[in-house]
């Protein structure tokens, strides 16, 4: 395993939530890292952020680690949940808060 592949695996299970992205969570650097951003910001959950444009070939690395082929990546207690997408889809249904919360994780209720 290569070093970044290494930083990878201790990151996403070091971290109960962790989201690899274009940019941080103060600053995405494109539209789909944005989205999850706010996602994952109005849910209230605690996470991670990963800038994959930093790190020399962590870009690659991480679509490698999933075997993904885009970039956001968020992973929940470990598991590779989805990209911007799926993320998107399982926040409009609701899916999103009861997936974190059934992983033991405090999220804020909608109003």
């Amino acid at each position: 395993m290569s070093d970044t592949q290494q930083f990878i695996d201790e990151t996403v299970k070091s971290n109960d939530v962790v989201l690899f992205m274009k940019g941080t969570k103060q600053f995405p650097m494109c539209g789909f890292s944005g989205q999850v951003v706010q996602i994952l910001e109005y849910v209230g959950v605690p996470y991670k952020d990963v800038n994959v444009l930093e790190g020399d070939g962590l870009r690659d690395a991480i679509k490698q680690y999933t075997n993904w082929p885009t970039i956001p990546q968020l992973y929940v207690k470990g598991e590779f949940v989805g990209g911007c997408d799926i993320v998107r889809e399982m926040f409009q249904a609701g899916e999103l808060q009861e997936f974190l919360s059934g992983k033991g994780l405090a999220v804020k209720q909608a109003s």
